[in-house]
C-alpha cells in the first residue's frame, strides 16, 4: 500500500519523537522538525509508508550524528517486555487452545510501535488480548496451514515485541516439533524495529533459523532484501508477517499462504484493511 494524505503528519510527527528519544536540546529539536517539515513536500505517493520513513530517518540520523535514533528506547522495551514473560508463559502454559494464546501473545507484542499513529499502553493490552476477539478472524486457516506447513517464516517487527515472538515461537515448536522455523529481522537499525543484534540477545540463534532480511526499511520490502532472503521468503510454506509495516510493504499479497498479525494503530492502515483502530487481525491471503 502506498502513503496517503494522512501519512505526512505522521511522518512529521516523527521528527518530535525522535527528537524526545534522544533528548535533543532546542536548536536541534527545532532543526529536525523543520528539515523532516521540508522534506515532506517532496515526498513520492507512489511509495509504501516504511519507504518514505526509511529517508526521512536516515536524515534524521544524519542531523542527530546518531546511528541508531531508539537505541536506549529499545533497550527500555526490551526490559519491560520481559517483565511480562512469567505471566505470559503461565497463560500459554495453562491455556485450553495454546496456539491461539500464542498467537494472542505475539499480537499484543505489537503495540509497541513508536511511529504508530495511536500508541498503546502494554500492560493494559497484555491485560485485556485474551479476551479480545479478531475483528479479522482466520485463526482457522492459519491453525490448518501450520498442521500442513513443514517450513514457516515469521517476519519480526519491533524490539520488545520479539520478546512475545519468542515465546510465540516456543509454543510453536512444542506443538510442531517436525516444523522448520526461521525468523527474519531487519538489515540495520531502522526505528525501533528488531535487528539481529536484539534477537541475538533473545537468543533466537539458538531458538530457530535466524535471518537478516537485508531491509533498511520498516517493513519487509522484497526488492530490498537480500538473496537468501529472497530465496526464503519465496519457498517457505507458511509466512507470518508482524505488524503494520510489514502489512504495508507486503499489501497487496505478493504470494499465498502468507498471514498478517498486527494491532491496528492507524487510520491509513484501518482504511486498507476495513477496520477500526485498536482492532486486532489475523488475516491469511
Amino acid at each position: 500500500m502506498t502513503i496517503d494524505e494522512a501519512c505526512v503528519g505522521c511522518i512529521i510527527n516523527q521528527s518530535l519523537k525522535v527528537a524526545n528519544a534522544i533528548k535533543a536540546d532546542e536548536a536541534l529539536t527545532q532543526k529536525l522538525v523543520s528539515e523532516v517539515t521540508k522534506s515532506s513536500k517532496d515526498f513520492s505517493f507512489s511509495l509504501t509508508p516504511p519507504e518514505v520513513a526509511t529517508g526521512v530517518y536516515e536524515m534524521m540520523s544524519v542531523i542527530a550524528e546518531k546511528q541508531d535514533l531508539y537505541d536506549e528506547v529499545k533497550s527500555h522495551s526490551t526490559q519491560k517486555a520481559l517483565s511480562f514473560v512469567p505471566f505470559l508463559q503461565y497463560k500459554i502454559d495453562n491455556s485450553k487452545d495454546k496456539l491461539l494464546t500464542a498467537v494472542k501473545v505475539a499480537i499484543a507484542g505489537n503495540v509497541i510501535d513508536l511511529a504508530a499513529e495511536v500508541e498503546f499502553d502494554l500492560a493494559d493490552e497484555v491485560e485485556k488480548i485474551f479476551d479480545t476477539h479478531f475483528n479479522q478472524d482466520d485463526f482457522d486457516k492459519l491453525k490448518a496451514s501450520l498442521q500442513e506447513a513443514k517450513t514457516l517464516l515469521i517476519i519480526g517487527d519491533n524490539v520488545g515485541e520479539h520478546i512475545f515472538d519468542h515465546l510465540f515461537i516456543q509454543t510453536l515448536k512444542e506443538l510442531y516439533p517436525l516444523l522448520y522455523i526461521s525468523y527474519m529481522v531487519r538489515g540495520r537499525p531502522i526505528i525501533n524495529d528488531v535487528t539481529m543484534k536484539e534477537a541475538e540477545e533473545a537468543g533466537f540463534d539458538k531458538l530457530c533459523n535466524l535471518v537478516d532480511s537485508g531491509v533498511d526499511t520498516p517493513g519487509f520490502i522484497y526488492d530490498r532484501a537480500n538473496e537468501e532472503s529472497k530465496k526464503l521468503f519465496d519457498s517457505a510454506d507458511l509466512v507470518i508477517a508482524k505488524g503494520m509495516g510489514n502489512y504495508e510493504c507486503l499489501s497487496p499479497a505478493c504470494r499465498t499462504n502468507l498471514t498478517y498479525l498486527l494491532k491496528v494503530k492507524c487510520s491509513v492502515v484501518a482504511s486498507s484493511l476495513d477496520k477500526n483502530i485498536g482492532d486486532i487481525v489475523c488475516k491469511m491471503v
